[in-house]
This record gives structure tokens, C-alpha cells and sequence, in this order.
């Protein structure tokens, strides 16, 4: 930290100037003169600490005209640099924006520099709220910037500054494009200050912004102002992590190696079990002392030892919503009190102020009275599930010390300002949306940066809780790595390529694509790759010489035997394939009541039909799965398990055994109506054996290409030679080489000018369907432009052929819902309810015209899983925003939806955000839908979804 000293008698710099000649005296007099002379001198006067040299550098940078970049820890005061972007732009009359990836980001920094420079100065554009947007300084949330580029709006003129923090997140997969298309289309003569999280390839980026913005200066700063100390929280005792000592490779602690070498030697439970009665008494009692020793703490003991070892408020990481709540409640339930009287009086008057505009009846739904005796006692959850407001007050009062300890997802991680003194994390492993995984080193770092307090804690500490095969060493790679690589997403989208067009013309648009980070980055991996190539093709000629047969050409013999072997596996194949459709026509015979037997799997055995789970299109009413992936059939197996399972479940044909009837009254949700149904299931057809499938003759006896190949292979004069297998392994690995490189020559063709290749076929298909028409963006195109999202198409599609005229704001809803929502659990969930009339036979037709795009995409080699292309439409939401438009109550739509207030709060603006969009492309005559959709806009903003904290 750098400490400005005052001029004086008696200070130290007094004391110094003295010692210089008169000459000195006065260069460093004006030097002082011109630094006060600064802007940076005045901003700095308006803060009651000293700038650390980081942030000086990158004012100073930026004071001179420069663009930066500023890579830092979390908590070491990265947007102090962004605040001098907005002071240079008040000081010099230009308009600055501060853009934010989410928006309770922009809702924190908008009170921030409300305090700062009032009210009348500063302006806010998220989503869902506007307020003073002409100010000279507005923060709003990246993709309202995005949408005002391509717009051209009027707000852009005399715009000086754009500030990005959190740029790291265009590493995000499915918004991080948005970041590149920002800093691509900005003006020039616009200073960009990009702030991001320390990242291992800070100076790549800061390269590849020098390129497109112009002279960037990259400062990257690992130090964090605040030392943060490593812990394992085993039984009663914490361990250090590591060694006391210092240098950048510190040891693991001895005695938690020792701890782990001993709990790898326990016997497991089964073990323990099984052995425990031929052990001795004195073999017992050294078994109970060693278990008593070590154990995973519960959440309660957990909180207890941290408040007692003085390391309060603390955040822990729990990877469940679920968790985090269960946790609140395990130690309300332990009768844990984090706050004294004066506090718990002070909390309730602060949430009652805030709850106010909150409507009475809701309260209780919401879980609210709950909610406050955990914040009463100094206890909370955090994750994206709960009500905004709600996670608006956990985090005030936990910044102003009145809640203790927080249990959150690692959502909170993402920018905002909680900052504790301790952070703990009960496991190293995440669900990641596929699988189970172990958390990577970057958001190890992201997760732990919480800890310790700038300006109150000396000190900051991760607290890692002890579990069963946990590897110090593991942990000690993920605190002590700094790899973070920033890796683009772009992906040109339809929505990208219309406005492009518009404004730049096939040509331009398609120069502009290749300047972007992804490119960037393509074209430099391209470099290592080639070197590869003339690697490989050096051991090539090593291998060719090796292969050389005295008795004739082995590298023909080598073929004849690869292309046996290749008729050989597709004949497998392709017997394979023939037995997969014969099962895939049989599952398709199948109807809700049949009993099968799944031959394979995990849910082998015993199996009511309760859905057949046909295709898309297939029939009417069932949830909708692609093509590609064949009957999805949903059974109740005899163990009582609801589950949909997979065409690899049945590898042969499957036949109904019996039939059953279902109640109506069967709910899949209710472990009764599962135990009542599968003993029935047991009773009726627990007798009947499993059909054995029979043998069939290979098709490879038959064959006339194998047995020409095996004659051909018998003829050859190196089939007699005595060192024929030999030459044989190196004819092998010539061939494996020779594959691999042709796979990265295909590599680097595939990555030159990707994304111009993909922008081409996106063009491709938009002029197909008469979007554009060469340089001119029609009718249809310019609908296109005002549509932004995932299924952007989609909804310009289903504008244009009518399907949503007529419908009442409601039916609208449950439409527009389609369009953004995704459903976090998987396919297991039986088909959505839907909303009668006209609002079914729309979502329909909005699923048959995915179809058709879907089949058009695949045509113009548009691949949905490189993320461009429309994803099918979800119906999962519809029903509760029809519901919620309608004017039901919050306690039956929660009911219905089965979804937490958080999401659903979360799901309607973002339908209200599609519903704007959708009135904005419409044309203003002859047309029911814009009305409709204002319409619905104003009904579904209502409730606990109007309420807000800000504006």
C-alpha cells in the first residue's frame, strides 16, 4: 500500500528534501505540483486510504488515454479502477457506463455511486428496471449494452468510458458471447476498463484487446491485500493445510498427511462389520479411540468452533439449495444464537422494512416467518432458489455484521460484495449440470477469495472439512494453483448475423467475426498443432522403414489385413443397428399399462409402462424428446422406482407380458401410490419369466467380401514370412500415426476461420428462409433483430406464420414461457401439464415448427451441440405462467409449478423480458399479439414479481 505523506516541518519528507541541491529541490517540487495536478490527484483525495500500486498504475494508464486491463483477486479493490473510468468521464463532460454480468450486481454498484455522486448523476438499466437512463453515468447489465449497439440508440452519443467488470465471465457458455460482441462494436474513440478475476492468460487477452480496442494495458496483480490462510476441520481439531514457511512451494502439513495415510489403512464400514467379531478387546478399544479421533463435523459443530475460534461471519459452500436450507434448519434445531437482543430487534426492523411492499398474504408461502427466526439468530441461506428480495436482505445484513453465518451455492461467488472473514467448503466435488466433478483450481480460488475482509480482517481463512478419502496433497494443488484460463464462447448467432448485415454488410460482418477472442485464440493453438504435424511426419518415415518386408510390399499386406478387420466390425455393426430397430419398433408397439421386463441396466427386471415416451410429433400429449434418441418409455419398476429410461435398456425387442390398468389416481410423486402400484405389479406378473432372446447366425460366415479378403490375405508373399507379426505391430503403429495426423491437419483446417464458416452457414439458411437477400436485410430479417435469445429464430418464425394471433395474454404467456424456460432435472419428470384451447394447439405448433428449423439446421450443418442452433422448446413452465397471468395466487401456483419462489420469480421476468421483445418485433397492424403481449406484461408483473429493491 502507498502512503501519501503530507509537506511539513518535521516529516519525513521535509526531513529528505533537505539533502538535495537546490536543483533537485525544485525538479521534485514540480513533480509534486504536476501530480496534484492530475485527476488522479483529486480522486484520490476522495477516498480515506491509499491506493495500492496496481490501482495507481492502471489510473495512471488510464488517465493517459489508454485502455486497460485489470486482473486481480477477488476483494483487492478492482473496481476502485473502474470508479476513476466514471470520475474522468464527469471531470471531462463524457458519459460512462459500468456494465455488470448480473443483475444484482448492477443494483449494488448503482447504490455504490449513488452515495458517491447522488442520485441526479447516476442512472440504471437492467432488464426489468429503468431508472434515469439519460445520466451521465448509468450501470446496466452487458446485454442491455449489446441490444443498444445493434439498436444504434441515441444514449450511445458522448459516451466516453465503458467499464466490464467480471470480464472473465465471456468464459461462460451461454453468455459470454455477449462480452466479445460488446467490445468488438464499441466506437473507437470509446476507453474500455476491463476488470476480471486473476486468470492464467491475462496477457493473451490483454493481446488480443490491444488488436480490436487499440493500446490496452494489462496490470495483473496476484497479491491479495488481505493473507488467507488454508485449514482441514477434522473431529474437534483443525489442521493447517500447510507448513509454516514461506516461498511459493510450502509443504504439506506432516500430521494431516499422517491423518489421511491413516484413515487410507482403516477397513471400510462393511469391513469393520464383518471382522468385528474375531477382534480382541484391546483391539476394539484402539478402534473406538481411533474413530473418536476423526470424523466430518456437522454443520452446527461446525459454526460453533468457528464462533468460538473467533472466525465469524462466515460463508459455507454447500453445492445443494437443498443443503443450504437443510442447514439453516439443523441448527436452528441445535439452538444456536449468533445475536444478542439488541441485534435481533435491529434484524427484524430492517426485514420488515424491506418485506413491506411484500403482499401479507404471500408472507406465509414463502416460507417467511421461518426465513426470520434463522436471521433473528444470526443464520441464513443464499442461492439462486430464494425470493430476490430475500437475498437482498441476507446480504445487507451480512455486510453490516447482523447475520453470522451464510450457507450458499457457489452463485454467490459470482461478484457479489459478501466479503467474510472465513469461508469453509464441505466437499471438493460439484454437480455440474452432467456429473459429479471435482472442483477445478479457478473456482477453488473464486470460492476461497471470500475470505478475509479488506480494511477489518487481518487475516482471512478457508476452513475445508475433513471426508473420507480426501487427498491433502489434491487440496494443496487446488489452493496453490493459479490456472485460470480465460477461454471465449463465441458462437455467431441469427439474431448476431441480421443485425450485422444491417449494419456492416455480409462482407464487414464477416472480417469483424474473425477479430474475436475465439479466433484469437483458434489461430494461435494452430501454431503448436502444425509443429506436431512435422513431428509426426518425421516418425513416419522411421515406422515405414521398420514395416519393410524382403519378401514383398507389407504395407499392402497391411491394408488387406485393416480392411478385414474393418468389414469384420461393420458387419458387427451393422448387426447391432438391426437389433437396436427391431427393440426401438417395439418399444414403439408399447401403450401405458403394459408390463414388460427391461433386459438390461440398472432398472432390469419387473416394469409398468406408464408413458411410452414416443418421439417428438409421435403422440400428442407426451413430453417431446428428439428424434435421434428413439422411444424414452416412463415405467414404474418393481422396487418402486418411477424412471424414464434410455433405448440402451433394451438392447433386444420387448414384448408386453401382461397388461394393467393405472388408477387415475396414481401420482408418481407419492412413494404410497409407487408401493400400491408395484405390489400389484408383483402380484399380476411376478410369475412370468423373462423371454430368452435367441442366438442368430453371424453375418460375417456368410460374407463374400471377408472370405475374398482372406483369400487375398493367404495369396500374398509376405504372408509367409517368419517376421510377419513383427512387421506387422510397426505396419500398426505407422497406421495410428498416420490417422492421428490426418486428425490434426483436419484440426487446424477446422480451426481457420471457424467462426467466419459458421457465421456463412447461419447466412446460408436466413436467406434460405428469406431473412436476407444478399446485403439486404428484409422484412422478416429486421423482425429477427429485435429478438434476442437462445430461440431467437424460433420466435420470429412463430410471429410470422401467425401462430400466437388470437390468443388472450395469458395463452401468451404460457407461449412466451416456452421460449426461455429450461428445466433443471432431467428427462425422468412425466409431461408437463399445459394450459387447454387455443394456448395447446400454439404450443404445439410452436414444437412442429422447432422441428422444421431443427431439420433445416441439420441441413445447413448447424450443430446445436457447439452452441449455435435453436434447442427444442420447453413446455415446463407454461402451465404456472398461465396460471400466474391469470390472477391465481402465489400459494397454488407454487404448488403447481413445484418450483421455489427464487426460480419462479426468476422465470417470469424473464418471460416478461421475451414478452417486450416479442411486442417490440411485432407489426403495429393487423396484428392481436403486441396488445396481447403488453397485456400480459402488466399481468404478470404483480406480486412478489413486481416488487423490487431498487427504482
Amino acid at each position: 500500500m502507498i502512503v501519501l505523506l503530507s509537506v511539513g516541518p518535521g516529516t519525513v519528507e521535509s526531513t529528505m528534501t533537505e539533502d538535495l541541491s537546490p536543483a533537485e529541490r525544485y525538479a521534485a517540487a514540480r513533480k509534486r505540483a504536476a501530480e496534484q495536478a492530475t485527476a488522479l490527484a483529486s480522486f484520490r483525495e476522495m477516498y480515506d486510504f491509499g491506493l495500492d500500486p496496481f490501482q495507481i498504475e492502471a489510473c495512471q494508464a488510464l488517465e493517459a488515454g489508454k485502455g486497460v486491463l485489470v486482473a486481480a483477486p477477488t476483494g483487492s479493490g478492482k473496481t476502485i479502477v473502474g470508479e476513476f473510468a466514471v470520475h474522468l468521464a464527469l471531470q471531462q463532460g463524457k458519459k460512462c457506463f459500468y456494465t455488470t454480468p448480473i443483475k444484482a450486481l448492477s443494483n449494488q454498484k448503482y447504490s455504490d455511486l449513488c452515495r458517491r455522486y447522488g442520485s441526479g448523476k447516476v442512472g440504471l438499466l437492467t432488464g426489468d428496471n429503468s431508472v434515469n437512463s439519460d445520466a451521465p453515468v448509468v450501470v446496466m447489465t452487458t446485454e442491455v449494452l449489446r441490444n443498444m449497439l445493434y439498436a444504434g440508440s441515441q444514449t450511445l452519443l458522448g459516451l466516453g468510458y465503458v467499464v466490464m467488470d467480471e470480464v472473465h465471465y465471456l468464459s461462460d457458455r451461454f453468455r459470454g458471447a455477449v462480452w466479445e460482441e460488446v467490445i468488438i462494436h464499441l466506437p473507437e474513440s470509446v476507453t474500455l476498463v476491463s476488470l476480471s478475476a486473476t486468470v492464467s492468460n491475462a496477457e493473451e487477452f490483454g493481446d488480443w484487446l490491444d488488436t480490436v480496442r487499440g493500446d490496452t494495458e494489462v496490470i495483473v496483480s496476484e497479491h491479495r491485500p488481505v493473507p488467507l490462510f488454508q485449514h482441514v476441520l477434522a473431529g474437534r481439531r483443525m489442521y493447517d493445510l500447510f507448513e509454516e514457511g514461506e516461498g511459493q512451494r510450502r509443504a504439506v502439513n506432516p500430521d494431516l498427511a499422517r491423518l489421511a495415510r491413516m484413515e487410507a489403512s482403516r477397513p471400510s464400514y462393511q469391513d469393520r462389520r464383518r471382522g468385528r467379531n474375531n477382534l480382541r478387546e484391546a483391539d476394539r478399544e484402539r478402534e473406538r479411540r481411533q474413530r473418536s479421533r476423526v470424523w466430518t463435523p456437522g454443520r452446527p459443530e461446525v459454526i460453533e468452533r468457528l464462533d468460538a475460534e473467533g472466525l465469524l461471519p462466515a460463508i459455507t459452500f454447500i453445492f445443494s439449495r437443498a443443503a443450504c436450507e437443510a442447514a439453516v434448519q439443523q441448527c436452528l434445531y441445535a439452538g444456536l444464537r449468533l445475536n444478542d437482543e439488541d441485534a435481533r430487534a435491529e434484524v427484524r426492523s430492517l426485514v420488515e422494512e424491506r418485506t413491506a411492499a411484500i403482499p401479507r398474504e404471500d408472507l406465509h408461502v414463502l416460507g417467511y416467518y421461518e426465513w426470520l427466526e434463522g436471521l433473528e439468530r444470526g443464520i441464513a441461506a443464499h442461492h439462486a432458489g430464494m425470493l430476490p428480495t430475500f437475498k437482498e436482505v441476507v446480504e445487507e445484513l451480512f455486510v453490516r455484521g447482523l447475520v453470522k453465518a451464510v450457507f450458499a451455492t457457489e452463485t454467490l461467488a459470482l461478484g457479489i460484495n459478501m466479503p467474510a472473514r472465513s469461508v469453509v467448503l464441505e466437499k471438493l466435488v460439484k454437480w455440474n449440470g452432467e456429473q459429479h466433478a471435482d472442483i477445478t483450481p479457478g473456482e477453488y480460488t473464486q470460492l476461497t477469495g471470500r475470505a478475509g475482509r479488506r480494511g477489518i480482517d487481518v487475516e482471512g481463512h478457508a476452513v475445508v472439512l475433513w471426508q473420507r478419502a480426501m487427498n491433502p496433497d489434491h487440496l494443496a494443488g487446488l489452493a496453490g494453483t493459479r490456472t485460470y484460463p480465460l477461454r471465449s464462447s463465441f458462437k455467431p448467432s441469427y439474431n448476431m448475423a441480421v443485425n450485422l448485415v444491417e449494419q456492416f454488410g455480409r462482407h464487414r460482418s464477416r472480417e469483424l467475426l474473425e477479430t474475436s477472442f475465439a479466433q484469437f485464440q483458434a489461430d494461435r493453438s494452430v501454431v503448436g498443432i502444425s509443429r506436431q504435424v512435422q513431428r509426426n511426419e518425421e516418425g513416419l518415415e522411421g515406422y515405414r522403414a521398420s514395416m519393410t518386408c524382403h519378401l514383398g510390399d507389407f504395407e499392402e499386406y497391411a491394408r488387406l489385413r485393416r480392411e478385414l478387420k474393418d468389414r469384420e466390425t461393420e458387419l458387427a455393426r451393422q448387426g447391432a443397428a438391426q437389433r437396436r430397430a427391431e427393440a426401438a419398433v417395439a418399444l414403439e408397439r408399447l401403450k401405458p399399462g403394459d408390463v414388460i421386463h427391461v433386459p438390461t441396466g440398472k432398472y432390469a427386471g419387473l416394469a409398468l409402462v406408464l408413458d411410452p415416451g414416443l418421439p417428438a410429433g409421435r403422440a400428442d400429449g407426451h413430453r417431446g424428446f428428439d428424434h435421434h434418441d428413439g422411444p424414452r418409455p416412463l415405467v414404474l419398476t418393481a422396487e418402486r422406482q418411477v424412471k424414464r429410461l434410455a433405448s440402451m435398456d433394451f438392447p433386444v425387442p420387448v414384448e408386453a407380458l401382461e397388461r394393467m390398468r393405472i388408477p387415475k389416481s396414481f401420482n408418481p410423486r407419492s412413494p404410497q401410490s409407487r408401493r400400491d402400484l408395484a405390489s400389484a405389479l408383483r402380484t399380476k406378473a411376478g410369475h412370468i419369466p423373462p423371454e430368452r432372446a435367441r442366438k442368430q447366425r453371424s453375418q460375417a460366415a456368410d460374407d463374400r467380401e471377408i472370405a475374398r479378403l482372406r483369400t487375398a490375405l493367404r495369396a500374398h508373399p509376405c504372408h509367409g514370412c517368419n517376421e510377419r507379426e513383427d512387421h506387422a505391430r510397426w505396419a500398426e503403429r505407422y497406421h495410428r500415426l498416420l490417422r492421428d495426423t490426418s486428425q490434426l491437419e483436419r484440426r487446424i483446417e477446422g480451426r481457420t476461420n471457424t467462426i467466419a464458416r459458421t457465421f456463412d452457414r447461419i447466412v446460408a439458411l436466413l436467406t434460405e428462409l428469406d431473412y436476407l437477400r444478399g446485403d439486404e436485410v428484409t422484412e422478416h430479417g429486421k423482425r429477427l433483430a429485435r429478438l434476442y435469445g437462445e430461440l431467437d429464430l424460433l420466435a420470429s418464425e412463430c410471429l410470422r406464420a401467425g401462430v400466437w394471433e388470437g390468443l388472450g395474454p395469458a395463452e401468451l404467456a404460457a407461449c412466451a414461457s416456452a421460449l426461455v424456460y429450461e428445466a433443471r432435472v432431467g428427462d425422468d419428470a412425466m409431461a408437463p401439464k399445459l394450459p387447454s384451447g387455443k394456448a395447446k394447439a400454439a404450443l404445439g405448433e410452436m414444437v412442429r415448427i422447432w422441428g422444421r428449423l431443427d431439420a433445416l439446421e441439420e441441413d445447413f450443418r448447424i450443430n446445436q451441440t457447439e452452441g449455435v442452433g435453436q434447442r427444442e422448446p420447453d413446455l415446463g413452465f407454461a402451465w404456472a405462467a398461465y396460471m400466474w397471468a391469470s390472477g391465481k395466487g402465489l400459494d397454488e401456483v407454487l404448488r403447481e409449478a413445484e418450483m421455489p419462489a427464487g426460480d419462479f420469480v426468476r422465470w417470469c421476468k424473464q418471460v416478461i423480458d421475451v414478452l417486450g421483445q416479442i411486442s417490440a418485433a411485432t407489426p403495429a397492424e393487423g396484428s392481436t399479439v403486441a396488445k396481447a403481449a403488453r397485456k400480459a406484461v402488466d399481468q404478470l408483473l404483480r406480486g412478489v414479481v413486481a416488487y423490487s429493491s431498487v427504482g
